[in-house]
C-alpha cells in the first residue's frame, strides 16, 4: 500500500537518534526498520510541492506493481542521514549543487549514491521580473550595481542560514559585481514571496532569490540573472539519491526511478496546482498519470511487478 507521511520527524540530528531507538517498538516496516526489503520502499520528503507530487506519482506506480511505499517527512540534513544509515531508500529532491554541503560527505563515503537526474531545467539564483529586465536592461548580476538606487541596494532572500542566502551574502562580502554596499534582506519564504507579489503588482523594481520549479514561474514572468564571473553556485539539476546498494538490492525499482525525467515547466505546474489552487498532491499525481500515459509508459519500460509481470500504465 502507498502511505503518505506518517509523521514529521524532529529537525535536529540528536532527535533522529532518539526517534530511531523509539521506532524499535513500531510495527514492522516503520521508519525505524531497516530499509532494503524486496517490496517495502521508504521515500524521503520535505514539504516541497513538486517533491510531494513526484513522491505521490512514484507511490502510485509502485503500489500498482505490488510494493508497499511509505513517505517520511524529514529535513534535508536528516533525510541525508537517513539514507546514509539505510533507514530510508530514496530521495527525489536532491538539488545539486545547492545541497552539496549536506550530501557531499555521504556521497564521497559511498553511503549515499546518486541514481540519476530527475528534473532538468532547474534554477536557483537571483531573478527579476521581466518588466524590470526590459525597463532597466538588467539581465545579469553585473547589471545590478549600476541600478543600485532603483533596487534600494537590496536583494530579497529567504530564511536565514539557507544555502541561497549564504551565496548572496558571500557575493556581497566579496564585492562580487560591485555589490559590496548592498544588503541581503532575510525573511521567511512566504514573506519574501508576498513582498515580491506586492512589488510586481505595482511594477516596482525588485531582485530576489528565485528558483524553478516553483509556482512563481507560473505566476510571474521572470528573468534569471546571468553570472559571467561564476560567483553563484546555482542549482543545475534535481537528482535521485538512494541509500548504498539500493540499485543492487532493488534493480526493478531503481530502473523506474532512473528512467523518470521531469522538465522544470511541468514541475512548476505541479507546484502551482498544490500551493495556489489547493489541490492535494495525490490528486495532482493521479490526474497527471492519467493525462500522460505515453510518458509514464517510457518510465515503466523494462519494469516488472513483484510477481514478474511486465508493468502497465495504471488505467491503460
Amino acid at each position: 500500500m502507498y502511505l503518505r507521511p506518517r509523521r514529521v520527524l524532529a529537525t535536529s540530528l540528536a532527535a533522529l537518534s532518539a526517534l530511531t531507538v523509539a521506532a524499535c517498538s513500531e510495527p514492522e516496516g516503520g521508519f525505524g526498520a531497516a530499509a532494503g526489503s524486496d517490496t517495502e520502499i521508504t521515500l524521503v520528503e520535505q514539504p516541497w510541492e513538486d517533491l510531494m507530487v513526484e513522491n505521490a506519482i512514484v507511490g502510485r506506480l509502485l503500489t500498482e506493481l505490488g510494493y508497499d511505499v511509505s513517505v517520511e517527512e524529514l529535513s534535508v540534513p536528516l533525510g541525508a542521514q537517513a539514507l546514509s544509515t539505510g533507514e530510508a531508500d530514496a530521495y527525489l529532491g536532491n538539488w545539486w549543487p545547492s545541497q552539496e554541503d549536506v550530501f557531499a560527505e555521504y556521497i564521497d563515503a559511498g553511503s549515499v549514491e546518486v541514481l540519476g537526474t530527475l528534473v532538468t531545467g532547474s534554477s536557483f539564483e537571483p531573478a527579476v521580473p521581466r518588466y524590470v529586465a526590459e525597463r532597466l536592461d538588467v539581465t545579469s548580476l553585473a547589471d545590478l550595481a549600476p541600478n543600485a538606487a532603483e533596487f534600494g541596494n537590496e536583494i530579497l532572500g529567504i530564511e536565514a542560514g539557507t544555502p541561497g542566502n549564504q551565496s548572496i551574502q558571500n557575493a556581497i562580502d566579496g564585492d562580487a559585481y560591485g555589490l559590496g554596499d548592498w544588503n541581503l534582506v532575510e525573511s521567511s519564504t512566504p514573506a519574501m514571496l508576498a513582498e515580491v507579489e506586492q512589488r510586481v503588482a505595482a511594477e516596482q523594481p525588485v531582485v530576489f532569490l528565485a528558483w524553478e520549479p516553483h509556482w512563481m514561474n507560473v505566476e510571474w514572468d521572470l528573468v534569471y540573472l546571468d553570472d559571467p564571473e561564476e560567483a553563484w553556485p546555482g542549482a543545475g539539476e534535481i537528482r535521485v539519491a538512494t541509500r548504498e546498494n539500493f540499485e543492487a538490492d532493488n534493480p526493478n525499482v531503481a530502473r523506474l526511478l532512473s528512467q523518470m525525467t521531469v522538465d522544470g515547466e511541468t514541475a512548476s505546474d505541479w507546484v502551482y496546482a498544490v500551493s495556489q489552487e489547493n489541490t492535494p498532491a495525490d490528486d495532482v499525481a493521479r490526474a497527471w498519470i492519467a493525462d500522460n500515459p505515453d510518458t509514464v509508459g517510457t518510465w515503466l519500460e523494462g519494469v516488472e511487478t513483484v510477481d514478474g509481470e511486465p508493468a502497465e500504465v495504471p488505467g491503460a
